[in-house]
């Protein structure tokens, strides 16, 4: 028993210093979920004998795709810190306002689909938001099944990717309201999130994608390349709370890089700059 007792107190030494409990969260931000539950016990594998089985386990997989475990985020808080207001104009957010250290993944349009882009997700589990097309996913909605299982959102990225400054808000009501259906028929929810194609929208776009039914218009702050990332800000950093754009692209648009090999580089740029990955509609 003494043994045991030692182990999850070493254990949880651990994983107070790599969660960074203490941290800044304000006054609305919920208790930090515990990465091991006290309630369970090690033959259930959820105890202290189970976390390290746990942890290892998130290791090898990480391994396999040549990177490291993130460090778990922190709990959302109670208060979302975007919302609309009933009655009130979409919100059009570029980040997350926060002072933790998560950023936000996003995979816009739908173009390819690489079975290893799954398995890769579902070994990690790094939450993202799919902005996700018709015209692009059409051929194959089952693709993206088993990510949205996985957790992981289905938002709004219109029927056929036009520049919406160069349509009327009824042209844009279609673009938009028609994906909501489409995506609420195929995925089972009607998506909160909408973006629009490269990032260009209007006073039109804003009050169409309010009728809509949209929480929220998604910009971004960081867009992830082939190795590395685009970024608007000066400084060339991640912030907290940044959103950060990439797409699903294969060999043909990433010049021979694979999905999986763009994704694990855009990993490991947010672990070196200390970032863990956070779940957007958890913010939004």
């Amino acid at each position: 028993m003494d043994k045991k007792i030692a182990t999850w107190a070493a254990l949880t030494a651990a994983a107070l210093l790599v969660t960074g409990c203490g941290g800044t969260a304000g006054a609305d931000t919920a208790p930090a979920r515990p990465s091991v539950p006290a309630t369970t016990t090690p033959a259930e594998g959820k105890g202290p004998d189970g976390a390290a089985d746990q942890a290892a386990a998130a290791a090898a997989a990480y391994r396999k795709w040549g990177l490291k475990p993130f460090a778990a985020p922190p709990a959302p808080p109670r208060t979302k810190p975007v919302t609309r207001q009933p009655g009130g104009p979409v919100p059009v957010i570029s980040d997350i306002p926060t002072r933790e250290k998560i950023v936000f993944i996003t995979v816009d349009d739908g173009a390819e689909k690489d079975p290893e882009f799954v398995r890769m997700m579902r070994d990690l589990k790094v939450p993202m938001t799919m902005f996700l097309t018709d015209s692009a996913i059409r051929a194959d909605y089952g693709y993206f099944k088993p990510l949205a299982a996985l957790g992981n959102g289905v938002a709004n990225h219109t029927l056929t990717h036009p520049n919406l400054r160069t349509l009327g808000r009824a042209a844009q009501s279609r673009e938009i309201c028609g994906q909501q259906t489409r995506l609420a028929k195929e995925y089972g929810t009607t998506p909160r999130l909408f973006r629009p194609p490269y990032g260009n929208w209007n006073e039109d776009t804003r009050a169409a994608a309010g009728t809509c039914g949209v929480d929220a218009i998604v910009l971004w702050r960081e867009s992830m390349q082939i190795t590395n990332m685009q970024y608007q800000r000066g400084d060339g950093k991640l912030h907290p709370g940044d959103i950060i754009l990439a797409h699903f692209r294969g060999p043909s648009e990433l010049k021979g890089t694979t999905m999986t090999e763009m994704t694990a580089d855009m990993l490991r740029r947010i672990q070196e700059q200390g970032f863990t990955v956070a779940r957007l509609e958890d913010y939004v």
